[in-house]
């Protein structure tokens, strides 16, 4: 499942030290944690959301401190029109981020959306990762989060095997689960963070790399340790792409910074990474389609409680919804870039994207 063992704010090693780290752990057997594996998709997530109760009550009153931010825009667009987002009488928007830079980017995304339309909006670090979301939630403590579909979806379902690579398929079981549990899941977005196999730009040229499809027995792949035994990597190789890189695979850490070291040092050929990681956008590296669908689909979701939609009514979704199909992957990963690589704050970047997506003025 989606749960990142990569650092939140810390700049990367030097790539030379990083290579000779990586052929020392290469030679010792690498890391011995193995991260859980995320899933992907590149299919759109055209799902509609559950339709939330209609309120017609204007939201022209902004809330008391709402979050805010002094990053400047360059060219601003339009902004998209946002009246009747939340109604004034309705539970504030308590937005609850995973202990993880990208999780807390997409929570001030959503949150500087909701509080320039009027909404009153909070912010609650959690210290954790998905297990601490839904106790969370339970508890009353958020009332929204960002999730990813997939990997939500087999937390809930106690990794029952609903979740595929189709978003379309994925998000009628997700519903479901957290339907039990009085959540609801807005409109998926098209982008997605996942567990990717990933090339330098010099590799996919030279052999004509651009989907996993392309993969060949040579080649040498580098990523978490369990990638033998899991089903998303080395098995769905063989079993969805029937190529076989079991002979050629190097353990080295869940998408961390041995992994990096090893594909810019040319160790390894195909690189696991998390496909929305900064690393990818800054060096200018190649995802590879995963044109079979051998990743589930872990397309962003924002999830709500019955209570919170219900109060704030159809404005709330269009807007959330809006936000959602407004952001891609590539952009995804860009925020990532700035605020892994440039070290920006969330709050900077998610400002910056709002306003070139035309949400803020």
């Amino acid at each position: 499942m989606r749960t990142p063992t990569r650092p939140t704010r810390s700049r990367l090693i030097a790539p030379a030290l990083l290579a000779a780290v990586a052929l020392v752990a290469a030679a010792c057997g690498g890391d011995d944690d193995a991260a859980e594996t995320p899933a992907a998709t590149d299919a759109p997530a055209d799902e509609p959301a559950d339709e939330p109760v209609t309120t017609d009550a204007p939201a022209d009153e902004p809330a008391d401190e709402p979050v805010t931010t002094d990053a400047p825009a360059d060219e601003p667009a339009d902004p998209a029109p946002a009246e009747g987002a939340c109604d004034p009488d309705g539970p504030a928007v308590v937005i609850g981020a995973q202990d993880f830079g990208e999780s807390a980017i997409l929570a001030q995304v959503y949150g500087l959306a909701l509080a320039d339309a009027g909404c009153e909006v909070r912010q609650q670090a959690l210290g954790g990762f998905r297990d601490i979301v839904f106790t969370s939630f339970d508890s009353g403590d958020i009332n929204f989060t960002p999730e990813y579909a997939a990997s939500a979806l087999e937390f809930l379902n106690e990794q029952a095997g609903e979740a595929t690579g189709d978003i379309d398929e994925t998000m009628p079981f997700f519903r479901d689960r957290l339907a039990e549990r009085d959540l609801v899941a807005f409109e998926a977005s098209p982008a997605v963070d996942s567990n990717s196999f990933v090339v330098t730009r010099e590799t996919a040229d030279e052999l004509g790399l651009s989907a996993v499809s392309d993969l060949t027995s040579d080649l040498r792949l580098g990523g978490p340790p369990d990638c033998p035994d899991n089903a998303s990597c080395i098995p769905g190789l063989i079993s969805v792409y029937d190529v076989d890189l079991s002979e050629n695979f190097i353990p080295l850490d869940g998408g961390g910074p041995l992994t990096v070291a090893a594909l810019d040092g040319g160790e390894i050929d195909v690189a696991i990474l998390f496909s929305t990681s900064g690393v990818i956008a800054d060096r200018d590296w190649v995802v590879l389609e995963d044109d079979r669908q051998l990743i589930n689909a872990d397309n962003i979701v924002p999830v709500a409680t019955q209570e919170l939609a219900g109060a704030h009514g159809d404005g709330f979704a269009e807007l959330v919804n809006a936000v959602s199909a407004a952001m891609d992957t590539a952009q995804l990963t860009e925020l990532n870039r700035l605020y892994d690589i440039e070290l920006e704050d969330a709050d900077v970047v998610a400002a910056d994207w709002l306003r070139s997506a035309g949400f803020l003025g």
